[in-house]
């Protein structure tokens, strides 16, 4: 079997950040990596939750929420995937993580989709954990600009 595309990027050399991580027709995978790859320091399971409950919240609600097909964690737990249309210019995807991390940051009260009836794991969030990562993935988002999503080889 071919190997997928995303085992072909040296995790080694990866750092936190926001990448293009590949073009599939009309849909633009970004790789918003919130952790160092095998840096021994991963999301929590808890947190993991939270920030896709409310990162899938946020970019589905946007003003470029026709254009979000996926939001959601990597297995490795070291970030997430958007998948967005091609009609957001690399600019604008990084405002709108931008502004998802802000919502995050700044979030207070029931988590979206929380309850029993809305998810298969319900109990297992942590507000506190998403909204730290979430300001620590601002900073590091703080400059960033489309000549920056490239991976670094």
């Amino acid at each position: 079997m071919d190997k997928i595309a995303s085992f072909t990027v040296n995790h080694d050399k990866l750092d936190r950040g926001m990448y293009l991580s590949r073009v599939d027709r009309n849909i633009v995978t970004y790789d918003i990596r919130m952790k160092k790859p095998n840096g021994g320091d991963y999301l929590g399971n808890g947190e993991l939750h939270t920030l896709e409950h409310l990162f899938a919240t946020y970019a589905r609600n946007s003003s470029v929420s026709d254009s979000v097909i996926y939001v959601g964690p990597m297995g490795c737990r070291t970030g997430f995937y958007l998948l967005v249309t091609d009609d957001i210019p690399h600019d604008r995807a990084i405002e709108l993580v931008k502004e998802s991390l802000r919502f995050i940051a700044e979030f207070e009260g029931e988590i979206p989709g929380s309850h029993r009836e809305e998810c298969g794991n319900y109990l297992e969030h942590d507000l506190p954990r998403a909204r730290i990562t979430a300001n620590d993935m601002l900073t590091i988002l703080e400059n960033y600009t489309e000549n920056d999503i490239y991976y670094k080889e």
